[in-house]
């Protein structure tokens, strides 16, 4: 088996075939070592510490990935226990005299290894943003749209009181705008690292830098990358924020998975996908498969993070095995949530709302989903002892004999009124409205209010 063939996701559909896929793969993260490796020839180049002609002859060498050898640099990376030492070998010859001995120089392997990672990171998180911005976009239509569309509002599996698909898109909204926040703050904030063999910068003042502490700030802006306070080698934050922002996107798609999981079922069918998925067994089978995958990955997201988060405890000036540790569960969280960014782009692009269905199941319980409504607006007209018990009761009669609450209770309030007919001279019974308060469609609270708050954001 080729490097190739391990990155094609054979097993991982949700992220095969993605645009953030293919900027974290095996070819990626070797054309991001070699830019760092250009870029820190370029800056010493630019600071007088390098003749132009070399840094020229590496961005040279470097321009062209195809020809280096992946198989061979990950074999050979065994030797150092990184890619980067095999990698500035076969760069160095093929620089060739006289510019060889600017390659690399003053570096160390994990400043060239942690650049290239935050540069991966970066360009993977460019098209990760842009499906979030697809996704937001469709829901924010779909929001609007279903305003007033009513459904049950389900708690702890339960019908509970009714709400509106508006609102309910509104918040798969707003996570989805949580996560866009997050991606871009860590994606403006991914620092480059250079810091030499224990983070003092001493090489590059043995090679002639008057005063090497510029030299971090000018490689970043070479990259495209934030400037870094200190060489981060055991300080692992940018790390740590990046597993958190990545881990938390696809948590907060994977609640919108669930519930389109949920709400597609074929005893619910309140949902369903747009181009559902086939079975290998089942001809008559549109299964959720974006949903699914989104799923997935929601599910490896957070313990992927845990592992970075992990390596936060880095020993001494350059740890051994906490950085290493970093590299591929790094590249699995981009790869899984930036997959599922795109899932959830195409997700709610093609998103199929029953509403129909949505009003029929508000039926389901026998107009028992207002019992709280009627709960509330009977209580000062019989006490609340009182009101609890009858709907209590008729809670059990509507079940039992398969009959509306709203019947059931008008014809026991016709009854109370004839055995207590002082209750009928109260103010209170001329504002109440039997058919008002048993309407679901009239017992959204502020849905619709709390819809609109929630496209006001941008």
């Amino acid at each position: 088996m080729t490097s190739a063939d391990a990155g094609t996701g054979l097993l991982a559909p949700g992220w095969a075939g993605s645009r953030a896929a293919a900027e974290a793969g095996d070819g990626a993260v070797l054309r991001a070592l070699l830019d760092a490796e250009a870029a820190l020839t370029r800056v010493q180049a630019a600071a007088g510490l390098a003749p132009a002609e070399a840094a020229a002859a590496v961005t040279e060498a470097a321009a062209d990935p195809g020809r280096f050898d992946l198989a061979s640099l990950a074999e050979r990376a065994r030797g150092g226990g990184n890619p980067v030492i095999p990698l500035v070998a076969d760069l160095t010859r093929a620089v060739g005299e006289p510019h060889a001995p600017y390659v690399h120089r003053g570096a160390t392997s994990q400043d060239i290894m942690d650049t290239a990672l935050m540069l991966v990171a970066h360009r993977a998180l460019g098209p990760l943003l842009d499906d979030l911005e697809r996704a937001q976009r469709a829901l924010s239509g779909l929001a609007a749209e279903h305003r007033d569309t009513v459904l049950p509002g389900r708690t702890l599996t339960q019908h509970a009181v009714p709400t509106t698909f508006g609102l309910k898109a509104a918040g798969w909204r707003s996570l989805v705008l949580d996560a866009r926040d997050r991606a871009t703050a860590v994606r403006v904030s991914l620092p480059a690292q250079l810091g030499g063999a224990a983070g003092t910068l001493a090489a590059f003042t043995a090679y002639g830098a008057t005063d090497p502490t510029v030299l971090p700030a000018l490689y970043a802006r070479e990259l495209g990358l934030c400037p870094p306070a200190l060489p981060w080698h055991t300080l692992r934050t940018p790390v740590a924020d990046l597993a958190g922002a990545l881990a938390f996107t696809a948590g907060a798609l994977g609640k919108l998975a669930a519930d389109v999981l949920t709400y597609s079922r074929t005893e619910i069918a309140e949902l369903s996908e747009g181009s559902g998925g086939g079975s290998s067994a089942m001809p008559h089978k549109a299964n959720p498969v974006r949903s699914t995958l989104i799923a997935a990955a929601a599910r490896r997201a957070p313990q992927l993070a845990a592992t970075l988060y992990g390596s936060l405890t880095a020993e001494d000036e350059r740890p051994a095995g906490a950085w290493h540790a970093e590299w591929e569960p790094l590249r699995d969280l981009l790869r899984l949530a930036g997959g599922a960014a795109r899932d959830a782009a195409e997700l709610t692009g093609g998103l199929r709302v029953h509403a129909d269905v949505m009003r029929e199941h508000l039926g389901l319980t026998h107009g028992l989903i207002v019992s709280e409504r009627l709960s509330a607006e009977l209580a000062p007209l019989l006490g609340r002892g009182r009101a609890k018990e009858l709907l209590t009761g008729l809670a059990r009669r509507a079940y039992a004999e398969g009959r509306g609450l709203g019947a059931l209770l008008g014809d026991v309030l016709d009854e109370l009124l004839v055995a207590e007919p002082e209750l009928a001279e109260r103010p209170e019974w001329k504002d109440f409205d039997l058919t008002a308060a048993t309407d679901p469609a009239r017992y959204t609270g502020s849905a619709g209010p709390l819809t609109d708050r929630a496209l006001e954001r941008s």
